[in-house]
């Protein structure tokens, strides 16, 4: 690529794109204000991104409306439920405590962002807490947040990601036991594992 066709510099990017509206910039605010905290409060998923020293981390989270619990104006709680094990973003979080939050509502176009530090704690009374079906989480993030401000609702539009999936789409995307024998050479997945899934998936929701 020529040095002139790559964008390099702040200055650059400042040039390409132009002035900042004044109403991205008033969004923001260092604390979750009340009405980010109804917005946070109505959300059943996020995504949470961290970073650590082998790289970066960007994972789905999710549960019934209201989840990540605001204990306060500063301070988010994360439960971790039963997953996969590879807890790339808690090992993250050990190496770094910057992480970044993005809330979705099924049918907003909008979207929430948190960015703040975070520790990981096993607090028994913490734990309790958050006990569904009577299974405590693993541990609980615990989120200093530093800013938060919505995201507009151009990429989501753009998307149609709430727009009615046409009847082709499951059909279109390889299964996961298709990705798992592709990945591992036939060693594991497979029909098998697809019939499996769903039963194994209730199983362990919690």
């Amino acid at each position: 690529m020529a040095r002139g066709d790559s964008i390099e510099t702040e200055g650059e990017l400042a040039a390409l794109y132009g002035p900042i509206n004044v109403a991205s910039l008033r969004k923001e605010v260092p604390f979750i204000s009340p009405v980010y905290r109804r917005w946070i409060e109505a959300a059943p998923f996020s995504v949470l991104a961290t970073c650590g020293p082998d790289g970066l981390d960007a994972s789905p989270r999710g549960d019934a409306p209201g989840f990540v619990v605001v204990e306060n104006e500063h301070t988010l709680l994360l439960p971790e439920r039963r997953g996969n094990n590879r807890i790339d973003s808690l090992r993250n979080i050990v190496a770094d405590p910057r992480v970044a939050l993005l809330f979705m509502i099924p049918g907003v176009g909008e979207t929430l962002r948190v960015n703040g530090r975070a520790r990981i704690s096993v607090e028994p009374t913490l734990l309790a807490r958050f006990a569904v079906q009577g299974k405590p989480p693993q541990c609980v993030v615990t989120i200093a947040v530093e800013t938060v401000f919505f995201q507009c609702a151009r990429a989501i539009q753009r998307a149609q990601l709430w727009a009615p999936a046409p009847d082709r789409a499951q059909s279109d995307v390889p299964t996961a036991g298709a990705m798992l024998a592709a990945i591992s050479g036939g060693e594991l997945g497979g029909a098998a594992y697809d019939r499996e899934l769903p039963q194994r998936q209730r199983d362990t929701l919690y």
